[in-house]
């Protein structure tokens, strides 16, 4: 998982302009990313930079009657909280299965070791648990033999 970094800042570039209905923001955020790749769990670090958009409405404007409560932001009390359009558009943005890089080949299920480190014929030997009844008693006649 990737992530913002508590306290990390997010830089904004912001245009804020008046239109009939509120305020119109525009601007990218930008910030440090902190994470472990989802293939080998080694440290992950990147930046991200997302571009948004958003009408907030004034109250009592014709978006109160064209559009549902929830679904334009607004300007309370001449405000505009910028945290949830900032946080929602990061949090969009970011991978689900970060890598540490393209070519990660993440980690042995047998031991748990990096791939990468490991001998190309490297291997463990599995046995469907189906058929260990019929290894146990043929390796026995085999055994005896």
């Amino acid at each position: 998982m990737v992530r913002v970094p508590e306290g990390e800042p997010i830089e904004l570039d912001l245009l804020l302009e008046a239109v009939v209905e509120g305020v119109l923001v525009s601007g990218t955020a930008r910030a440090s990313l902190t994470g472990e790749c989802a293939r080998c769990l080694d440290p992950v670090s990147d930046e991200v930079e997302v571009e948004f958009r958003e009408l907030f409405a004034y109250p009592e404007s014709a978006t109160d009657t064209s559009t549902d409560e929830d679904e334009v932001s607004r300007v309370e009390d001449d405000l505009i909280d910028l945290e949830p359009l900032v946080r929602d558009t990061v949090l969009t943005s970011l991978s689900p299965a970060p890598l540490c890089s393209p070519d990660c080949q993440g980690l042995c299920a047998g031991c748990g070791v990096k791939w990468a480190e490991l001998d190309p014929q490297h291997h463990h030997e599995t046995m469907d648990p189906r058929w260990a009844a019929l290894r146990e008693r043929f390796g026995r006649i085999e055994e005896e033999n």
